[in-house]
């Protein structure tokens, strides 16, 4: 496909009324990058860039208020974003002086000046909605097609070290290879001084967007910046027991186990998707500081402790949420918890006590399992090769059996039963209600009369001894 023929594609309300708007003008607004760019390859984006070209900010904000945008934000390049959808406007970066009012023939030349500003040709595709014309300045289609990431200008590529990311990322989403000239300059480019913000938003791009994120890591590790994400990169090289990891060393184990995260979270909402998929990336973190090797054996005992002190560490820093850092953190302490269980024959109260660790950071067994069973699989021993986890399926069934599977119980004595029966408020009131949640997860009972009795009696126990 050239530029400059139809393409023909449905837009949501309301970028058709607000190009028609911008030409009563005598201007021109055109779709550019990635929705463009995934359209031409049959893939749906959400997310859609507009740029508008011969009209000032002031006019802008008054035809784009009404059809429900926000005021710009930013005073040297102004971004207007629309309220309902995931819509943005903004002026080009270069080009607007090659645009001559009412006169559309022009557009080509303003668009291929402001392409040079954009990070690759297969971003710098655009359509213009109104006319039903694609322009390509840079030869964007034809990368495209042949699968092949190049950077706009090498000049200007550089502007903006995050370009690198979006690169690994890119060309992991398009299986695409990166041309060397471009490889060269990512090589070139110092990511310290990025703020932390934007790491951490492309490293949830790369998990939750991608179906292997492998790749994305892979090529970051290729282009010279792997050690963006520091505690990833100190994966490489820590050995693991080739009778249980034959698939290679601790890092290799971590890619192939988010690659197995993310096909486990293909069917689930983003909400339970991210912290199994961060949790698959951050179980075995641990592993550079308690890795041994003795005789024949390489071990790495408690590093599920140090990996999930490593989550807390790393996930603040990068400042995500204190919700999903919690979640991971529990995820990847308890690991390995469901194999331990199975395998040790642990009672029902194990189960319930666990439940009540993970619910801290909202998660479940249910979750605990889906990254158990990503670790399963991410080996490539002779138990893992038949994709089945029926360990997980074991774990998952003495879980109902305890009434644990998706939480815990709610409490079944309250403070204010327990005040009815004579506790007064205070030090002792929360003292009694922690030991009749532990029997109540030790025993599974539903009577809060047996429990309150029962814990009173075992706190009694406890005084009299201390006597």
């Amino acid at each position: 496909m050239r530029g400059g023929t139809p393409f023909r594609r449905p837009v949501p309300e309301p970028i058709p009324q607000l190009a028609r708007a911008i030409a009563r003008e005598g201007g021109c607004l055109v779709i550019v990058g990635g929705w463009v760019r995934d359209a031409l390859v049959d893939r749906c984006s959400s997310d859609i860039d507009l740029e508008v070209f011969g009209l000032g900010r002031e006019r802008v904000t008054e035809l784009v208020r009404p059809l429900g945008f926000s005021g710009p934000v930013g005073r040297q390049f102004p971004v207007w974003r629309h309220t309902r959808s995931a819509v943005d406007l903004a002026f080009p970066r270069a080009g607007q002086d090659f645009f001559e009012v009412d006169r559309r023939e022009t557009l080509s030349t303003a668009l291929r000046e402001a392409a040079r500003h954009r990070d690759l040709t297969i971003n710098t595709i655009a359509w213009d909605p109104l006319g039903d014309r694609l322009y390509d300045p840079l030869a964007g289609i034809a990368d495209l097609d042949r699968g092949v990431l190049r950077a706009a200008d090498p000049e200007t590529f550089g502007v903006d070290p995050l370009r690198v990311l979006r690169v690994a990322r890119l060309s992991a989403s398009l299986e695409a290879r990166i041309d060397e000239g471009l490889v060269g300059l990512c090589r070139g480019l110092d990511l310290r001084s990025l703020p932390v913000e934007r790491v951490a938003a492309e490293l949830r791009r790369i998990l939750m967007e991608l179906e292997r994120p492998s790749r994305a890591f892979e090529a970051l590790r290729r282009l010279g910046h792997l050690s963006v994400f520091a505690p990833l990169a100190s994966l490489e090289g820590v050995p693991q027991d080739p009778r249980w990891h034959p698939e290679g060393d601790v890092f290799v184990h971590t890619l192939s186990v988010v690659d197995r995260a993310a096909q486990i979270a293909a069917s689930l909402s983003p909400e339970v998707a991210e912290p199994l998929l961060f949790a698959a990336l951050c179980h075995d973190l641990g592993k550079p500081e308690t890795t041994t090797i003795e005789a024949d054996r390489i071990r790495s005992l408690g590093h599920e402790a140090v990996s999930a002190e490593r989550v807390v560490e790393w996930l603040g820093e990068l400042r995500f949420n204190a919700r999903l850092v919690a979640s991971v953190e529990g995820l990847v302490r308890h690991h390995l918890a469901p194999s331990q269980f199975v395998e040790q024959g642990a009672g029902l109260p194990a189960y319930r006590r666990l439940a009540r660790k993970l619910a801290v950071g909202g998660s479940t067994l249910i979750d605990l399992e889906r990254v158990a069973r990503a670790d399963h699989l991410g080996r490539g021993n002779d138990e893992s090769s038949d994709g089945t986890f029926g360990v997980g399926v074991a774990f998952l069934e003495r879980a109902d059996q305890a009434s644990a599977r998706e939480g815990v119980r709610a409490d079944v004595v309250s403070a204010s039963f327990a005040m009815r029966r004579g506790i007064a408020a205070g030090p002792e009131l929360g003292r009694v209600l922690v030991r009749c949640r532990a029997v109540q997860d030790e025993t599974g009972w539903d009577d809060d009369e047996r429990i309150l009795e029962t814990a009173l009696a075992d706190l009694a126990s406890e005084d009299g001894a201390a006597d």
